[in-house]
């Protein structure tokens, strides 16, 4: 139940944040920007791989055109 400053019933007095939560929202942020860099970085390498191959099977492509133009003429 939320209450107003000061009129904490005694059920609910002591309870609040302690340094202890403020630890633990510190420790789930680093570990959420460490995921998101692991996960962001790995997409990354995996667009930058799928290029790589585009990239190669054109230019391959491209070589065994020229080759092939130059086997018939």
């Amino acid at each position: 139940m939320i209450e107003p400053r000061g009129t904490a019933s005694p059920s609910t007095q002591g309870r609040g944040l302690r340094p202890v939560h403020g630890a633990a929202v510190a420790a789930s942020v680093v570990v959420a920007v460490v995921v998101a860099f692991a996960v962001l970085s790995s997409i990354v390498g995996l667009v930058a791989t799928v290029v790589k191959i585009a990239v190669i099977a054109v230019i391959v492509g491209f070589v065994v055109r020229l080759v092939m133009r130059r086997a018939r003429g």
